[in-house]
């Protein structure tokens, strides 16, 4: 049974750890080898799944995620504690200005890009699969529709950047 389930699961794995992996910082193959791992436990506590491939699918996002909170509250080893040390208020300020002119900026955005991007960046984590059936279009134009919503945040923001050099 555990082998048949291996041979059958091994491209799915392969293809969803692929499209998935770079997301978090991760190699494909370190996230492969964690859901293995997975599934052999899940199938010496609770035996095979019923629906392997949606078990599959769930497990590679939930290991994607893990990967991804892990790695956003690592900090190497031996660095400097002043480089991580509390914000000044100015920096604050500074730093809650920059983000309101994006949101802003994102605002402004021209067709379905405010809502893309708005997606992108959500906090729930979406895969392309979910912001594709949310935005109601296909999920291989995601990351063409993406780089032209980038491309006109860069623009509307460069005037901004500029004067605030300027100015700075």
């Amino acid at each position: 049974m555990t082998d048949d389930l291996v041979a059958s699961l091994g491209p799915l794995l392969t293809a969803e750890a692929s499209a998935e992996a770079y997301a978090c910082g991760s190699d494909p193959g370190d996230l492969e080898q964690t859901v293995w791992l997975r599934l052999l436990e899940r199938l010496a506590a609770h035996g095979p799944p019923r629906a392997p491939e949606d078990w599959l699918r769930r497990a590679v996002r939930a290991e994607s995620r893990r990967t991804r909170r892990t790695t956003r509250h690592e900090r190497p080893y031996g660095t400097d504690p002043a480089d991580h040390a509390t914000p000044t208020p100015e920096q604050r300020v500074l730093t809650t200005a920059h983000r309101r002119a994006v949101r802003e900026a994102v605002a402004r955005l021209p067709g379905r890009c405010p809502r893309l991007l708005q997606a992108l960046l959500s906090p729930k984590d979406l895969t392309y699969r979910e912001i594709a059936g949310e935005l109601g279009i296909s999920q291989g134009s995601l990351g063409p529709e993406r780089s032209r919503c980038l491309g006109c945040l860069r623009r509307l923001l460069t005037p901004e950047v500029a004067s605030r050099e300027a100015r700075g």
